[in-house]
C-alpha cells in the first residue's frame, strides 16, 4: 500500500512543479512588465541627466549662494543636483518597479487562471470520460473567444464520439446475435444427431446439409462484416483506379440468375457509361448489394430496373424493385446495420448489411446514396458518385 501512495504523491508533486501554461504566461507577463519598467526608468534617468545643465549657461567662476548661506561653484552645484536627481530616480523607480511587478504578476496569475479555467474543465471532463460517461459536456458560458471555441469544439467532438460508441455497441450486439444463430443451429444439429444411436446415413446427410447451410450463412455474414469495416475505414482509398458503375451490374445479375428465375422476376436494364475513380472491387460490391436486395425483397413475378447515367458532375446508379410496402419514415433506418424493412430483426433473410455497405462505399468515394419508398410497394435507391475528370 505504501508504494502506490508514495508514487501518487510524487506524481502530484511533479504535476504541481511542472511548467504549466498558466505559470509560463504569468512569467512572460512579469518579464514584459519588468522590462517595460526598466526601460521607463532608464529613459527617465537619461532625460533628467540631459536636462540638468543650467551652469553651462553661466560664466566660468560663477558661484551660487545657497539658502543656508554657503557658496558653491556653479558647476559643482550642478553636479550635486544631477547626482541627487539620478539617485532619487533610481531609488524611487526601483521601489515603484518592485511594487508594480508584484501587483502585476499576482494580477496576471489570477487573470490567466480565470481565462484558462475552461481548459481545466476540458481536462477534468476528459479525465472522467469513458464509454459510459460520454454524456458529460463542458457547456461553456463565458466570453465568445478562442477558449469558448475550444470548449464548443470539444463538446461537438463528444457528441460525435457518443454517437459512434452507441452505433458500435449496437453493431457488436447485433453482429453477435446474428453469428450466434447459425452457430447454435450447427451445434444443436450435431449434438442431437450424435446422441441418437439409431441415426442412419440419411439422418447424417440431413445433419450435414443443415450444418453446411448454417456455416455458409455465418461465412457470408463474416464476409459482409469485413467489407463493411473495410468500407467504413476507407477515409483514404487504398486503390484509386478508373472504373465504371455499369461494369458490376451484369455480373451481379448473372450471379443471382437462379433466384431471378425462381421468382420469375422481370429485369429492365439501361446502362450508360458512368466513369468514376475509386476502388473497383468496392464499387462492384456496391452494385451487387443493391441488386441482391432488389431480388431478395421482391415478390414473385415482380420487377427490377437498373439504370446508370452521367450528369454534369456525377455518375449515378439507380436500382429499383417492386415488393412489400415500406414506410418513407423507415427508409433512413434501412441504411443502418442489421435493419431489414426499417425494423431491427435478426434471424431473417440475409444479414441486413447490404445497404449499410452501400452507404459506407459511397462515403468512402465522396458520394451519396438516397432511397424513396414507392407507392404500392418497393424501393428505388439512387447512388451518386463524383464523375471522373476527363483528364
Amino acid at each position: 500500500m505504501t508504494g502506490p501512495v508514495v508514487r501518487t504523491e510524487v506524481q502530484r508533486r511533479g504535476r504541481r512543479l511542472r511548467p504549466t501554461l498558466r505559470l509560463r504566461l504569468t512569467l512572460l507577463n512579469g518579464v514584459l512588465l519588468v522590462g517595460a519598467g526598466i526601460l521607463l526608468i532608464s529613459m527617465s534617468f537619461l532625460l533628467v541627466s540631459d536636462a540638468l545643465h543650467p551652469a553651462e549657461q553661466l560664466r566660468d567662476g560663477t558661484r551660487v549662494v545657497l539658502a543656508n548661506g554657503s557658496e558653491l561653484d556653479a558647476r559643482e552645484w550642478q553636479e550635486l543636483i544631477s547626482r541627487e536627481a539620478r539617485n532619487e530616480i533610481i531609488a524611487k523607480g526601483l521601489l515603484a518597479l518592485l511594487a508594480i511587478s508584484v501587483v502585476g504578476v499576482a494580477g496576471g496569475y489570477a487573470v490567466v487562471g480565470r481565462a484558462l479555467r475552461p481548459l481545466q474543465s476540458v481536462t477534468a471532463t476528459a479525465r472522467q470520460l469513458s464509454g459510459q460517461t460520454l454524456s458529460r459536456r463542458i457547456n461553456y458560458a463565458g466570453a465568445d473567444d478562442e477558449v469558448a471555441e475550444l470548449a464548443d469544439t470539444f463538446d461537438e467532438m463528444l457528441d460525435r464520439l457518443a454517437l459512434a460508441f452507441d452505433s458500435q455497441r449496437r453493431f457488436v450486439a447485433n453482429a453477435s446475435h446474428e453469428l450466434r444463430t447459425p452457430l447454435a443451429v450447427m451445434r444443436t444439429e450435431i449434438d442431437v444427431t450424435l446422441s441418437d444411436p439409431t441415426a442412419d446415413v440419411k439422418e447424417l446427410r440431413r445433419m450435414g446439409t443443415v450444418v453446411s447451410d448454417a456455416s455458409q450463412r455465418a461465412n457470408a455474414l463474416v464476409d459482409a462484416l469485413l467489407v463493411l469495416a473495410r468500407s467504413e475505414a476507407a477515409t483514404a482509398l487504398s486503390r484509386r483506379e478508373p472504373a465504371d458503375l455499369a461494369d458490376g451490374v451484369p455480373r451481379a445479375i448473372q450471379a443471382l440468375g437462379n433466384e431471378v428465375k425462381r421468382l420469375a422476376l422481370g429485369i429492365d436494364v439501361d446502362l450508360e457509361a458512368s466513369r468514376v475513380v475509386g476502388d473497383p472491387s468496392l464499387l462492384e460490391r456496391l452494385a451487387g448489394n443493391l441488386i441482391e436486395n432488389a431480388v431478395r425483397y421482391n415478390h414473385r413475378g415482380g420487377r427490377i430496373w437498373v439504370r446508370t447515367a452521367s450528369t454534369a458532375d456525377h455518375a449515378t446508379l439507380v436500382v429499383g424493385n417492386t415488393g412489400f410496402e415500406v414506410e418513407q419514415a423507415d427508409v433512413p433506418g434501412l441504411f443502418e446495420p442489421f435493419r431489414r424493412g426499417g425494423r431491427e430483426r435478426t434471424g431473417a433473410r440475409g444479414a441486413g448489411l447490404g445497404l449499410s455497405i452501400v452507404r459506407a462505399v459511397c462515403d468512402a468515394h465522396g458520394g451519396t446514396v438516397s432511397a424513396i419508398a414507392l407507392p404500392g410497394g418497393g424501393l428505388e435507391v439512387t447512388v451518386a458518385l463524383p464523375l471522373a475528370s476527363a483528364g
